[in-house]
């Protein structure tokens, strides 16, 4: 009995010694290794069509994409860039998909509604310092990088010039009080009185 009792003590102490070692190891494995992506779990169909203004179908399409995009589950800045150039080759997509992969970061996917969300999320995107208000500048920051990214399907074709005389004649429009800035007051505004001025904000159809 003593025997066997010692054995079991044995056992416990090598299992015990193993464990610290292999935990020892795995504490010294390079930072790169130990780097885990902590993975967004959403909730189920209902609550995702429910927090969003898409219905199942869409949702269920938008996830096979990104499956296919990102098989791994996790889209990076690198990953987000490729896309967008698989998109518009003909051009330089990279700045574009740079600010709207921040604009992702920083507003996620919170809802208050469809076109408040909308409207935030387009109006976040050009307001790149996040101070609550969009100046020429930051617009100009924007158009540039749409323009980049049309490249050469940008119809009348534009020369370097054309992204500041678009800002300027959109701006105008935009400030409404006319204090060289636009508040979300005004953004919203602007784009209630065309539904198709928001989209148009997005891809910069030359209408303006």
């Amino acid at each position: 009995m003593i025997c066997s009792g010692s054995n079991n003590t044995q056992d416990s102490t090598k299992k015990k010694f193993r464990k610290e070692r292999k935990k020892e190891n795995y504490d010294n494995e390079g930072d790169d290794d130990l780097f885990i992506f902590q993975r967004y779990k959403p909730g189920g169909l209902d609550s995702l069509c429910k927090g969003s203004h898409f219905n199942k179908k869409e949702i269920r399409l938008m996830y096979q994409g990104f499956k296919q995009e990102c098989p791994t589950g996790i889209c990076t800045e690198d990953d987000f860039k490729a896309i967008y150039s698989k998109y518009f080759p003909q051009g330089d997509a990279t700045k574009y998909a740079h600010l709207v992969f921040n604009t992702f970061k920083s507003m996620g996917c919170q809802q208050t509604g469809v076109l408040n969300f909308e409207l935030r999320w387009i109006f976040g995107l050009y307001d790149i310092n996040g101070d609550g208000f969009i100046t020429k500048s930051e617009m100009l920051v924007i158009v540039s990088a749409i323009y980049d990214m049309l490249g050469d399907y940008v119809i009348p074709f534009v020369d370097s010039v054309a992204p500041k005389e678009h800002v300027e004649r959109l701006f105008h429009l935009i400030d409404a009080d006319k204090d060289g800035v636009i508040s979300f007051e005004e953004f919203t505004e602007w784009c209630q009185k065309d539904e198709d001025r928001a989209q148009a904000l997005l891809m910069f159809d030359t209408i303006f």
